[in-house]
């Protein structure tokens, strides 16, 4: 009689690995056909930022009396984080639809591990954030806005860091909240502004309050703009760019093992 052989700890965690990227691999995938069958929407989803360019951009050129180009250099990163920062925090309201309709439910039946559900989902936000970013500097090259192809590539991986992580937060928040969109969006907006505000994305906190530059200090989302106006400059060396990834690789682990133990609890 022959017996099967054993599986060591070590082949039990390279399977369970394997399995886990796999997963991860399919929820990816399924997520990113919508976005591939129908990619306008991520132009459409552009209006608010553009709004920002056009409109804000002429205001601090004229206060600032500096070239157009240095202007741009300054204020474009901070759109781009604003891309980041209102579409991932959005993206939980996505999940909330599918746990209304059922859809998610039947997700958590597949034979799938559950934590690859929300890394799949979070990963597909960089996606929609390396386009966007794309666009929007494309748009204000023309008008003098200095392209540094170093700085912009490694400025772009820095902003998918960051998105996972509030992506994974924002799928965090949906499912606490379950059916009760107005808990979901209240709680969005309450956070979401004060740190836009307090980053000095659009602009600059120098002269601001004391205590404005205290919270601005502990707020990530400040270091990541500081981060991405010293990388789009091709000041790859300044202190700011290794804060940025602190604080962008701090969400992002925090928001991965939030929304992993959310979704694992979820029924």
């Amino acid at each position: 009689m022959t017996t099967a052989p054993a599986v060591t700890h070590g082949t039990a965690d390279t399977l369970v690995r394997a399995n886990l990227a796999r997963d991860t691999r399919n929820v990816l995938t399924r997520e990113l056909k919508p976005v591939l069958r129908d990619p306008f929407t991520l132009i459409f989803s552009l209006l608010q930022p553009l709004v920002f360019l056009g409109l804000f951009a002429p205001l601090l050129v004229g206060g600032s009396g500096q070239p157009v180009g240095e202007t741009l250099t300054w204020f474009v990163p901070g759109v781009l984080v604003m891309i980041v920062l209102f579409g991932t925090g959005a993206t939980g309201s996505n999940l909330q639809y599918e746990m209304m309709t059922g859809s998610h439910e039947r997700t958590l039946v597949a034979p799938l591990a559950r934590s690859s559900l929300l890394v799949g989902r979070a990963l597909k936000e960089i996606a929609p954030i390396v386009v966007q970013a794309l666009v929007i500097v494309l748009i204000a090259w023309p008008f003098g806005f200095a392209i540094h192809v170093p700085g912009l590539l490694i400025g772009l991986a820095l902003l998918a860091v960051f998105g996972v992580g509030l992506g994974s937060l924002s799928y965090s928040l949906a499912l606490a909240t379950k059916d009760r969109e107005w808990l979901f969006w209240g709680v969005q907006q309450a956070l979401i502004f004060p740190l836009l505000i307090l980053s000095g994305m659009l602009l600059p906190l120098d002269d601001g309050p004391d205590w404005m530059r205290a919270v601005a200090a502990v707020n990530p989302v400040n270091w990541v703009v500081r981060a991405e106006r010293a990388l789009f400059a091709g000041d790859l060396g300044d202190p700011t760019v290794l804060w940025g990834w602190v604080s962008a690789l701090a969400v992002a682990v925090v928001g991965l093992v939030v929304g992993v133990r959310a979704i694992r609890r979820s029924s």
